[in-house]
């Protein structure tokens, strides 16, 4: 055939040609000028960079006519077949068609041969990872005391497959991905020369999709140009390439932060319909919601995010009056998600149910919104508490993405009469004020607090017990646990303890009758677990506005309730 594609027609012949890849060549540079190249060369990084083209001009700049030199001619005998590929001093060796041993034992045969007519004999391997085990065992002393007229040029786009004992006998060098902006002007100044008129906006698109490869981009443009029939567009290079269209992706995004899930829909079932890759429009949609976030949390974007200035415009537009809070909210739950897109077997679907699950997480809060609520919240808790009439519970809440944080629910008791506990004081504390008319449960959870508060050596013989029944002057307590709860509790010392408490609660004199359970009322007790006063109070605090509102800011919830 007799046409050349792009990738080969263009491909650099001197280190000035090579794009992206400066401080590769720089160094390389001043190498060959002062006299310090290494025998052993390692080339690494992502497809499409250069590496076997900077290995062919390396072997050009050593085997040049004025070399060893930076600047080879391309005019002479060994640069021009070093460029044709049929120099016979020069040898490209595929590392995945000859892995095998037997061919590393024939190269170690033929490396004390002298070059034919250059100054050294190179050894190029291109996807030196793929040797075996053995291969590399074999290439170990060879490669680490070459003949002085020998040098190895290796190039891999996987060096964490390399062993470490090759990767310590040479001198390695990383090439990084090609920024946009620079495969954009590359694919510009290769148009000119092609006589084809492609708008810089158009390239931008054909840049992306070649995910910073400049082999892949001139090998999509060839495409693009042989498609395209007259003016190429943007539409005939979507079509073309199956990219999806950029507006498309800003639409959905607007869609997800207004919450217009049918308009998201919509969009999604288009491009569903037009044949575009789920999988690859999910990648755009979370790789967007990262520069949106990068957009509004970082100034200067350039070097973050390899976009043109227009659609970071547009972008900066987008986020104006969203918080970055809410971003990384939607950002998190999209990353989340990704693993089960990937590997569903209908992505549309996943997708859709990944999007529902979006709509129906509350927005979260920025945290100077949450900071005034706190203060706000701070500022309805009494800074006192009274000692008398009031019950006071610490209840300590568990918030996601934050430290546990105290809070504190009061409940402030009214006084209805002057006799009884604190009489003179605070007043009688009733049944009806308590708001526990015939709940027994809460009448218990009151009194087991005063009595774990006021005389805690009983408590623990009375938090098995409940209350059976009360009457107009008498409460009925029923005793579980074994048998010496029960003697605990009719001692008299206690049992005046007992009185006092409730004659205080009550606001008169309650004969007290104490009632064992049977042995099968206390397994199906301790079965059932009932709550104890603690239990009670974290009810009470949960029902408490404070506690409530600071649960439902922090997402938080309740694990423990002590007593003041």
């Amino acid at each position: 055939m007799s046409y050349l594609v792009l990738a080969r027609k263009y491909r650099p012949q001197t280190f000035d040609d090579v794009t992206g890849q400066e401080h590769v060549t720089r160094t390389l540079t001043n190498s060959i000028s002062a006299g310090r190249v290494a025998h052993g060369v390692l080339f690494s990084g992502p497809r499409g960079t250069g590496k076997t083209t900077v290995a062919r001009i390396l072997a050009k700049a050593m085997n040049c006519i004025n070399g060893p030199t930076p600047a080879p001619c391309n005019i002479c005998r060994s640069c021009t077949e070093i460029t044709l590929g049929n120099s016979v001093d020069v040898l490209e060796i595929d590392g995945a068609s000859n892995n095998g041993v037997e061919n590393v034992r024939d190269l170690r045969d033929n490396v004390k041969y002298k070059p034919a007519y250059s100054s050294y004999k190179i050894y190029i391997i291109d996807e030196v990872h793929m040797l075996s085990t053995p291969a590399f065992n074999a290439l170990l002393k060879t490669l680490e005391e070459p003949p002085p007229h020998v040098m190895f040029i290796f190039a891999t786009t996987e060096p964490h497959k390399i062993p470490v004992t090759i990767l310590s006998r040479c001198q390695r060098h990383d090439f990084k991905r090609i920024s946009l902006d620079s495969i954009v002007s590359h694919m510009a100044l290769v148009c000119e020369k092609e006589g084809v008129n492609i708008v810089s906006e158009s390239l931008f698109l054909i840049a992306r999709a070649a995910g910073g490869s400049m082999r892949d981009a001139l090998s999509l443009l060839d495409l693009v140009i042989s498609c395209s029939e007259g003016p190429v567009t943007n539409e005939s290079i979507l079509d073309i390439l199956g990219i999806v269209d950029r507006r498309s992706i800003f639409m959905i995004s607007e869609a997800i932060l207004s919450s217009d899930f049918p308009v998201l829909l919509d969009l999604l079932d288009d491009l569903y319909n037009n044949g575009h890759n789920i999988k690859e429009l999910y990648y755009d949609i979370v790789e967007h919601f990262r520069n949106l976030l990068v957009v509004k949390m970082v100034k200067k974007v350039d070097k973050l995010i390899s976009l043109p200035s227009h659609e970071i415009v547009l972008m900066s537009e987008q986020v104006k009056n969203i918080s970055a809070t809410a971003l990384n909210q939607i950002f998190d739950a999209l990353y989340k998600e990704e693993y089960s897109v990937r590997l569903s077997p209908n992505p549309k679907l996943c997708l859709e149910m990944v999007f529902f699950k979006m709509f129906q997480i509350k927005p979260a809060l920025p945290i100077e919104v949450l900071i005034e609520k706190i203060d706000n919240l701070r500022h309805m808790i009494p800074g006192k508490q009274k000692k008398d009439g009031l019950n006071a519970a610490t209840v300590c809440v568990d918030y996601k993405n934050a430290e546990l944080v105290e809070r504190t629910a009061q409940k402030v008791l009214e006084p209805e009469s002057k006799e009884g506990y604190g009489a003179g004081k605070t007043g009688t504390i009733t049944r009806k004020a308590l708001g526990l008319d015939d709940n027994f449960e809460k009448i218990w959870g009151q009194l087991y607090a005063i009595i774990s508060e006021k005389h805690p050596s009983l408590a623990p013989s009375m938090a098995k017990c409940s209350i059976k029944k009360i009457t107009e002057n008498g409460i009925d307590i029923e005793v579980g646990g074994n048998g010496f709860n029960l003697n605990m509790i009719r001692r008299k010392k206690n049992l005046d303890i007992l009185e006092k408490v409730f004659r205080d609660f009550f606001g008169k004199n309650m004969k007290i009758a104490l009632i064992e359970l049977e042995e099968k009322k206390i397994s199906e007790l301790n079965n059932t677990q009932e709550k104890t006063g603690t239990d009670i109070l974290i009810s009470d605090a949960l029902n408490n506005s404070l506690v409530t509102d600071a649960v439902e800011i922090f997402k938080g919830k309740v694990l423990d309730a002590k007593i003041l």
